[in-house]
């Protein structure tokens, strides 16, 4: 309803158009039944002329009544859609990381798309059969009333028990409806899943598991889109086996009165269009159970995610005394919710402005989880992470995200340009694209394209390999001139040289960026200000390369390992 408010009066203009073009659908088998009755037994002609172009007036009104209010039904339903699919991508686009888990992607997907396509078909219909269907069959019942009240009865008669089985099914169906859409869940996630590690399948040869995992997902959507289905289609016969039975007594008792001459032969014929207008109307009626009963399915499933609430983050002074740039101070994190045994437990340390802080550690220590956090991706547990003296858990999002520049190990491509790509639609000058690239050793291999910066970008960089998609996305995090750089592991895939080179390069054009560096390989870190070990989610040791040889045996066996111990006998 909040987002009909605002076209009300759309919807009552329509209505109104609507209204008068069923009266008149109504008012033509009146009008027969009056000819037949009344006007043809006088012989006149011109009265039955009149009679005749009412009949045809009432035809014409009626139907460019409907069209009209149809063509305004549709643009109603179109406008409140468009806003409930712009709120709800927003929504989406707001949602913590924690709560993106919780309901899934695939699960959004399907949200943003079936759903909201459900619901928008339903706003539609309801506004053409909401008002046409109730009108005809309330209108049909009064008037055959009026035309005899005893054969009206024998209609009556039926329309409780038609009531009740309507609400019954349509009950079970909002239950059943909501089952089809978790399913079209799975299947989006399969799909998705599938399209995106196309490459994997075919190396692994694994086609045939894929299509078997495909296919029992479509036979789940199958199975419950026909359950569904089957319990809703069983109103049909019920309405028709009441309702023709109905008719058959009104025939029944027609004939016997009209044979009596206790009513009339047009009555009679005027009952029986009335009563196939109840039919439709009540058909109608029952589609729009149906679909409401789908919609109203897909509406809850919206609506749990558009009353998603705002994550608050745990405790810590709004503020501290800005001694450094960037400060964890007793740091604990669970992804679980109440957490079981931390990932992240008591992490503290700080880094100055213009310094950089190497984070190193074995995999599934938390060195991406502890990036993730510093970017308030997840809100901490336990203690406080601090910017230039604030609590980034008071820090509007978009402020704190400005603030950084983040480069990942694998991150997302636009099929665009190279120049695109490392823009991403900020708007940034050209010179500081340029620099970044520059700095981020992805000059050479751009200039050396026909096209240089024009150069065309595939879906997913399809035609760049592993060392240029990390230099492009480390020239994009670079390009805005962070505060703060975040690379995570964004290295990998460079040489040593290139590597080192770049390291250089970005500590002399940018002297006054914070850099927080993830990375597996000692060479990486060695050079760091500061060095963070970690080691199942706990601080290790912290220091600079030549303190850790001596200070933290960890470092020192992972230094000893990649380096040949050479640096530890030096040490």
């Amino acid at each position: 309803m909040e987002y009909l408010r605002p076209l009300y009066g759309q919807m009552l203009i329509g209505f109104i158009i609507k209204l008068a073009g069923t009266i008149m659908d109504l008012a033509i088998p009146w009008i027969l039944a009056h000819m037949i009755d009344e006007v043809v037994p006088t012989g006149n002609k011109t009265a039955i002329f009149i009679w005749g172009a009412g009949m045809a007036c009432c035809a014409v009104i009626a139907l460019l009544g409907n069209v009209i209010a149809n063509r305004k039904a549709s643009a109603i339903s179109r406008d409140a859609t468009r806003r409930i699919r712009h709120d709800l991508y927003e929504k989406i686009e707001r949602l913590s990381t924690r709560q993106l888990d919780a309901l899934t992607v695939p699960s959004l997907i399907s949200r943003l798309t079936s759903d909201t396509y459900n619901v928008n078909q339903t706003l539609g219909r309801m506004q053409r059969l909401g008002v046409r269907a109730p009108i005809l069959l309330m209108g049909g019942v009064v008037v055959t009333m009026l035309l005899d009240i005893r054969l009206s009865l024998a209609l009556l008669a039926t329309l409780p028990l038609l009531a009740l089985g309507i609400m019954l099914i349509s009950r079970r169906g909002i239950s059943l409806y909501t089952g089809v859409q978790e399913n079209v869940d799975r299947m989006v996630r399969t799909v998705r899943d599938d399209v995106i590690g196309i490459r994997v399948i075919r190396a692994l040869s694994k086609r045939d598991y894929e299509c078997a995992r495909f296919s029992k997902d479509n036979e789940n959507l199958s199975r419950s889109q026909i359950r569904a289905n089957t319990v809703m289609a069983a109103t049909n016969p019920m309405m028709q086996l009441l309702l023709n039975l109905g008719l058959t007594a009104v025939v029944v008792c027609g004939a016997y009165w009209v044979n009596k001459g206790v009513t009339k032969p047009g009555s009679i014929i005027a009952f029986l269009t009335y009563f196939t207008i109840i039919l439709n109307a009540m058909m109608s009626v029952n589609k729009m159970f149906v679909m409401l009963s789908q919609a109203t399915a897909s509406a809850n499933r919206i609506a749990e995610v558009l009353a998603q609430p705002e994550e608050e983050a745990a405790g810590g002074a709004k503020r501290m005394e800005a001694r450094a740039c960037v400060v964890f101070d007793d740091v604990c994190f669970s992804y679980a919710q109440p957490a079981h045994g931390y990932v992240l437990e008591d992490i503290s340390f700080a880094v100055g402005k213009g310094e950089t802080l190497g984070v190193i550690g074995a995999t599934g220590s938390g060195k991406t989880t502890l990036i993730q956090l510093l970017q308030r991706f997840y809100p901490v547990d336990a203690g406080a992470i601090y910017i230039d003296g604030e609590n980034i858990a008071c820090m509007e999002e978009e402020k704190l995200h400005s603030l950084f520049g983040v480069a990942f190990q694998s991150d997302a491509f636009f099929s665009g340009t190279i120049y695109e790509n490392i823009d991403l639609g900020r708007g940034l000058p050209k010179e500081d694209i340029e620099r970044a690239a520059r700095c981020a050793q992805a000059e050479e291999f751009i200039l050396a394209t026909e096209e240089g910066y024009e150069h065309p970008v595939h879906a997913k960089a399809a035609n760049l390999s592993g060392g240029q998609k990390q230099r492009l996305l480390i020239a994009r995090a670079l390009a805005g001139n962070p505060e703060i750089l975040i690379l995570d592991d964004s290295s990998s895939a460079l040489d040593y040289r290139t590597d080192a080179a770049m390291r250089s390069a970005i500590r002399k054009e940018y002297p006054n960026t914070t850099i927080i560096m993830v990375a597996q390989r000692v060479s990486s870190v060695r050079s760091a200000d500061q060095i963070l070990v970690l080691d199942e989610g706990r601080a290790a040791g912290t220091g600079t390369h030549e303190e850790l040889m001596l200070t933290c045996p960890l470092y020192a066996q992972i230094s000893d390992i990649q380096m040949g111990g050479d640096d530890h006998a030096a040490a």
